[in-house]
């Protein structure tokens, strides 16, 4: 496993294409410049022991000597020493909504970024759980099996979109169900954290709680949305060009619907919360699992890292004590071999 310690540093590989650009505008730009003044056979009578070769080859050293630099800057490393961590934790399940009905805006910024951020908030706030996520729409999708990198987590969840899946719809059933797959240790306490406006287009939900009660698993249900609901824009080039509509021609409007979900909470012993705000739900999902029973588990994670700057650094200095010694004059050597065929 490797990493990198300022991946900000990143952003200085940009100058380098397009210093290459600029040194390969100006040795076109001199080569049409030298050719009004006379004939390549001419300036080579004039600067017979200018090589244009190491020019073009120091300009190259430059750029290779930048990127080394860069790089040193990022500073690799590589994991070198593993070792196994025992935790106690639960083991969770974020279930996330991203059907059409969750780009209402009737809660800002919408209803579905505005779940991402609950989710990215109640993860910052676990300690040693082990977490997974799952999508869903008219069916639900695994996106991230159970693990403890909660920032690899949070990076599935701001990739999360309403065109992962083009079923439409919104089966609570199929969601819980595909939820309930995920926990591997029959031993560890289980809770799925599950984001809806409560819109369901599905069957099953008595089947998918029963199978959620025989496996011990709680349901935290997050209701994302208003009762008096909103309007489904359709968006083109990032504006609103229309508004969803029905097959009859009126404007769609999606209503929050609070009832399925909290009976599915209270089924499942878990609790139904108003997702209207974000430090009241963050507050009511660490009480809820801060009574439920930590389990022990194991899991491999890197001890020791290696930083491998110093390679770079070492390469870069190489090469600028090169350029340092490196004249703009042809090398005997080479001149007797013409290796750049200099000679007619």
């Amino acid at each position: 496993m490797w990493q990198l310690d300022n991946t900000y540093y990143l952003l200085f590989l940009l100058v380098i294409p397009i210093l290459g650009l600029l040194a390969f505008w100006y040795f076109r730009w001199q080569d049409k410049k030298q050719k009004t003044f006379g004939t390549d056979g001419y300036l080579t009578k004039l600067a017979p022991e200018v090589s244009r070769h190491k020019v073009v080859l120091k300009t190259i050293f430059a750029l290779v000597t930048l990127l080394m630099l860069i790089l040193a800057l990022v500073n690799p490393k590589i994991g070198t020493k593993t070792e196994t961590v025992k935790r106690q934790g639960i083991d969770i399940v974020f279930a996330v909504d991203v059907s059409k009905s969750m780009l209402a805006e009737d809660i800002a910024p919408n209803r579905l970024e505005k779940t991402k951020q609950l989710a990215a908030q109640i993860i910052n706030n676990l300690g040693t759980d082990r977490i997974g996520i799952v999508g869903y729409a008219g069916q639900a999708f695994p996106m991230l099996p159970i693990t403890t990198d909660y920032n690899m987590a949070k990076m599935y969840l701001r990739e999360m979109n309403t065109d992962m899946v083009s079923s439409m719809g919104t089966a609570l059933s199929d969601a819980i169900e595909v939820s309930s797959q995920f926990f591997d240790d029959p031993n560890t306490s289980k809770v799925i954290i599950l984001f809806s406006d409560g819109e369901d287009h599905g069957e099953g939900i008595a089947e998918a709680v029963d199978i959620a009660k025989d496996k011990n698993i709680s349901i935290i249900t997050i209701a994302v949305g208003t009762e008096e609901g909103g309007n489904i824009p359709i968006r083109e080039n990032g504006r609103i060009a229309d508004y969803k509509k029905d097959a009859e021609g009126n404007t769609v409007i999606t209503k929050m619907n609070s009832e399925t979900l909290q009976e599915i909470a209270e089924e499942t012993g878990g609790a139904f919360i108003l997702g209207n705000h974000t430090k009241e739900v963050v507050s009511l999902v660490e009480n809820n699992i801060r009574d439920i029973k930590k389990t022990d588990f194991e899991s491999q994670q890197i001890a020791e890292f290696q930083s491998y700057f110093q390679w770079f650094l070492a390469i870069a200095l190489l090469l600028i004590i090169v350029q340092l010694f490196m004249t703009e004059r042809k090398t005997a050597w080479v001149q007797k071999r013409n290796l750049f065929n200099d000679k007619s």
